[in-house]
């Protein structure tokens, strides 16, 4: 006859490491009270049930209505490894809803981000970070608010020695910041750290880049700067990259820095209209847009026409581009090249 047994282990349907749920409503409410408790494995598992049960976007309305968000805010500083990267991630999943993202802001949550953000902390910590802050960055509100808590400095410099997932939430989280306070970023020295990063192994960063310093140039103290660090003939270099994305976004960094006469000279002495003229005909619409502004800019030094009137027959095909966008640029282009006082 069969003996009944009965095993010691927990039954394989039961995570021990997360809290059990309540029935509706009283779930966040529960999960709430446990995120407060003084022992550090009741918090651990309120905060590792509380990622899953935030997925489902109706719930994060009523966290933010039970007051999660400061319970999580408290919980980023606490001192378990694992509480703050449990909170970090409910976090950012609440960022990804337009009421999370303002809950977190009006909480003061954005000056806890700043020490999850340091190399001490661990990759999983930082990284949730990162992206809780990149997704706060996406609106304008998130963003000033953001430029105004002091990040920019250490932002910047984060850019430089992160791992590349990351350095890439970084650097979008400082485009959306830099269309808003473009003064803060120049003051922390972001056209000589992207310039550097102009030489990274990873196309997204390099395209990154150069995008960020094309946002800093609207600037006319940023055009200046890219003079100084001898930023214009690596984004001359990058005309050749194998990525298409890198090339449109180095077509546009010369062509807002060629709008002043310092810019244009820079470039004509780096060869950039050759490297222009060759990219004419690349097939990503972005690419020949940025390339036809840049190489109107040029066009408008007598050394510049004198080169692109050779090449007129390069660029008139393109006004009947299927494109219209290219079109515009390459009819704007002819016409200031074939420009007589």
């Amino acid at each position: 006859m069969a003996l009944a047994r009965i095993s010691l282990n927990a039954p394989p349907i039961i995570d021990e490491t997360k809290a059990y749920l309540a029935f509706g409503k009283g779930a966040i409410k529960k999960l709430n009270r446990e995120l407060k408790s003084e022992k550090g494995l009741i918090r651990e598992k309120a905060a590792k049930a509380l990622t899953d049960y935030l997925h489902d976007h109706e719930h994060i309305a009523e966290a933010v209505h039970e007051g999660v968000t400061n319970s999580l805010k408290f919980l980023l500083s606490d001192s378990r490894i694992s509480c703050r990267a449990y909170a970090a991630e409910c976090l950012m999943i609440m960022c990804q809803h337009a009421l999370g993202r303002k809950a977190v802001v009006e909480n003061g949550v954005l000056y806890e981000f700043y020490d999850l953000l340091k190399r001490s902390q661990t990759d999983t910590v930082r990284m949730n970070t990162h992206q809780a802050l990149e997704l706060i960055s996406r609106i304008p509100t998130g963003a000033k608010a953001i430029a105004q808590a002091g990040f920019f400095p250490l932002l910047v410099e984060l850019a430089q020695y992160e791992i590349t997932p990351i350095k890439i939430y970084i650097l979008e989280t400082l485009k959306h910041c830099i269309n808003m306070d473009t003064k803060r970023a120049l003051d922390a020295g972001g056209i000589q750290i992207f310039t550097d990063l102009l030489y990274d192994f990873s196309e997204d960063v390099r395209s990154m880049a150069a995008d960020n310093i094309y946002r800093l140039c609207i600037l006319a103290r940023g055009k200046q700067e890219v003079l100084e660090e001898q930023t214009i003939p690596d984004l001359v270099a990058l005309l050749q990259d194998e990525s298409n994305e890198v090339k449109a976004s180095a077509a546009a960094a010369l062509s807002v820095i060629c709008t002043t006469n310092h810019g244009r000279y820079a470039a004509l002495n780096c060869g950039a209209i050759p490297s222009l003229l060759e990219l004419l005909d690349n097939e990503n619409s972005r690419v020949r847009v940025n390339v036809l502004k840049a190489i109107t800019s040029l066009s408008e030094t007598p050394e510049g026409r004198s080169i692109l009137l050779d090449h007129l027959d390069m660029i008139k095909p393109h006004e009947n581009d299927k494109n219209a966008n290219v079109s515009k640029h390459a009819k704007t282009a002819v016409s200031v090249i074939t420009w007589k006082p």
